[in-house]
């Protein structure tokens, strides 16, 4: 079983960036898709982004496209996120989540995921 956590929240204005990290411990990286999917106050878990397995295969919510990029560092056993051209909209508790899966598969429903770290806090001022 794979335990994650992640860092990297903060507060941050409008039109700036933050990168976020997700460290996993217990089973390597590679075993699973792994994803980022934030919690608005009231709204429902939404996916954000997600990557394969073999780290070719890369899906984002239409509203991140080109402002949002994930990747892993098997070396580091670390998924992250980088967000860039932040807006107040992007407001939320950020989860990194993973799932077994294929080689090829990415993961875009939140319950398609098995294991999820704490969260962290991002806040965007406008």
């Amino acid at each position: 079983q794979v335990q994650l956590v992640e860092s990297g929240g903060g507060l941050v204005q409008a039109g700036g960036s933050l990168r976020l990290s997700c460290a996993a411990s217990g089973r390597t990286l590679s075993r699973y898709g792994m994803g980022w999917l934030r919690q608005a106050p009231g709204n429902e878990r939404e996916f954000v982004a997600g990557i394969s397995r073999s780290g070719d295969n890369t899906l984002y919510v239409d509203s991140v496209k080109g402002r949002f990029t994930i990747s892993t560092d098997s070396a580091k056993n670390t998924v992250y996120l980088q967000m860039n051209s932040l807006k107040p909209e992007d407001t939320a508790v950020y989860y990194c989540a993973a799932a077994p899966s294929s080689y090829w598969v990415v993961f875009t429903t939140p319950s398609q995921y098995d294991f999820w770290g704490q969260g962290t806090q991002v806040t965007v001022s406008s």
